[in-house]
């Protein structure tokens, strides 16, 4: 049985093997340790037998706003509904901690679009997405694909979209 839960210490070397993996095949920007450390909050992790299976991690950026980010599955486990389930509770939080719209930038628009994510234009987010982008080996030639994804009671910024 697949059990869903807030990564620990013990996670982290696991999350940054299900990153760099994808990101090595080039469809997710690579993972530092250190990143994965100080961000181990974010994460949550598909976890069945003790083997890590998947990870997600909501990272909050803005008033209301977070980004749904460094998602990976073991590729033994794809297709079989981890990656959708860690969005949802990852969205779930969010929620409940008062956010209004998530974001993610991918190079997988396909998942997205069936996680009921919208494609946007990247220029629409507010500058505080784009913090950590001076860090990224694509910078400053992003080809990530924005979506969103907006609460019901959504109200839009003064800023952005």
């Amino acid at each position: 049985m697949i059990i869903y839960r807030q990564a620990t210490f013990d996670d982290a070397e696991h999350i940054h093997k299900l990153c760099n993996y994808y990101a090595s095949i080039g469809l997710m920007l690579p993972r530092s340790r250190n990143s994965i450390y100080e961000n181990l909050r974010d994460y949550i992790v598909a976890v069945e037998d003790d083997k890590v299976l998947g990870c997600g991690a909501l990272h909050f950026v803005w008033d209301r706003l977070a980004e749904i980010r460094s998602l990976a599955i073991d590729a033994d486990h794809k297709k079989k509904g981890i990656g959708k389930n860690i969005v949802e509770l990852l969205e779930k939080e969010g929620i409940e901690r008062g956010v209004k719209m998530f974001f993610t930038l991918t190079y997988q628009p396909g998942f997205f679009i069936k996680c009921g994510y919208t494609e946007t234009a990247k220029e629409s987010l507010p500058q505080k997405v784009w913090k950590e982008c001076v860090h990224c080996p694509q910078y400053p030639y992003c080809n990530e694909i924005a979506f969103i994804k907006k609460t019901p009671d959504y109200v839009p910024h003064d800023n952005f979209v």
